[in-house]
């Protein structure tokens, strides 16, 4: 049986392609949560009145990956020590947060902030917020990394780091090549 998590690290472009390369991971979808508006735009998100974090949802067998160790994966592979920020993308739009769904996830959120805090001096600034309404976003985010990202100069700079984040400190939780 699958379950669903949510993370925002910034570009939900950036963290989507991360995500899609883990093992037991079935669906990655961007989208927005975490604000006042329904139904809110791209456009409505980006000019940061809305509240909402772009976020994926990422559908998963925890046969196969733990939530913890998911949440290990998007800790490390994001800069949880900016706030509201990644890299240049300003604004609470781009926030680090775990979005939980109960108390069990707030649980396994809180904890695998403290394991990234007790290995890097306790310096992140993710919040654990929700329970949220989801937004899946329009259809041009979804998969953007693996169609018109890898001609964008944006993702270019921006997602193979994160990639080499994932292969350098996670290999074991990858899907297999040949898969």
């Amino acid at each position: 049986m699958s379950k669903q998590a949510i993370v925002a690290g910034g570009c939900f472009w950036c963290t989507e392609a991360v995500f899609r390369q883990l093992a037991g991971v079935s669906e990655v979808e961007s989208g927005y949560i975490g604000g006042s508006v329904a139904d809110p735009t791209y456009k409505q998100v980006c000019s940061g009145a809305t509240g909402h974090a772009e976020a994926i949802r990422v559908t998963y067998d925890p046969a196969v990956l733990a939530l913890g160790d998911l949440l290990d994966v998007f800790m490390g592979t994001h800069d949880p020590t900016q706030l509201n920020r990644q890299g240049n993308d300003i604004g609470t739009q781009y926030r680090s947060a775990i979005f939980v769904t109960d108390e069990l996830t707030r649980e396994d959120a809180e904890a695998a902030i403290a394991r990234w805090n007790a290995e890097h001096d306790g310096t992140a600034v993710t919040t654990v917020e929700g329970p949220a309404t989801w937004y899946p976003a329009e259809d041009y985010h979804q998969e953007y990394w693996d169609g018109e990202g890898q001609r964008n100069p944006y993702c270019l700079a921006v997602i193979p780091p994160k990639l080499a984040k994932l292969r350098k400190g996670f290999a074991g939780r990858m899907k297999s090549q040949d898969a």
